[in-house]
């Protein structure tokens, strides 16, 4: 039976390493329907606990929510900012967590990072490791490619045969 993978660059750049990584990623599961989707699609104000009592939950959030209820994994690639989520991910966050504190839903999970840099967004990819278990996600399995330009290329995905060769071991070993 066919699973569908949801997978995401965790960033609003037109040009997301990361939506490439993830994009990349989730095409080398067999058997599965991928749908990408792009943060931009997502964009809302600001969380605050203000405007929430004033407008309510903007329909992206329940939108995103609802669109993560569909898949039976999900893909993410962290961009790190400043050590972090990107703000434009942090936003779509808070905002779904007021919908449910469980925002994964249960569902299971492959976090991922990359950065141009050699440490490959590893400090944001921690964080999430770390908290993503409370909001839902069952973490399958993470992995940072360091240095992307150096590691990949559009054409051939991961060009680095060790790194490759550790991110199919992950992906080998997730039954969907």
């Amino acid at each position: 039976m066919t699973k569908k993978i949801i997978a995401f660059g965790a960033s609003s750049s037109k040009h997301s390493i990361n939506k490439q990584f993830a994009t990349y990623t989730a095409n080398q599961f067999k058997n599965a329907s991928i749908e990408i989707l792009d943060l931009n699609n997502y964009e809302m104000p600001i969380f605050s606990v203000d405007r929430e009592s004033e407008t309510g939950i903007p329909k992206q959030a329940q939108d995103f929510y609802a669109k993560l209820g569909t898949a039976d994994f999900i893909v993410i690639s962290f961009a790190e900012h400043n050590g972090a989520y990107s703000t434009a991910f942090k936003n779509i966050l808070d905002w779904t967590s007021r919908i449910d504190a469980k925002t994964f839903q249960e569902k299971p999970v492959l976090l991922l990072s990359t950065s141009p840099g050699p440490r490959g967004g590893s400090s944001v990819l921690e964080i999430a490791k770390n908290r993503f278990p409370f909001q839902g996600a069952i973490v399958k399995g993470n992995f940072s490619l360091p240095s992307f330009n150096d590691n990949f290329d559009s054409v051939n995905g991961i060009t680095n045969v060790d790194l490759k060769n550790q991110l199919l071991g992950i992906v080998n070993s997730i039954q969907l």
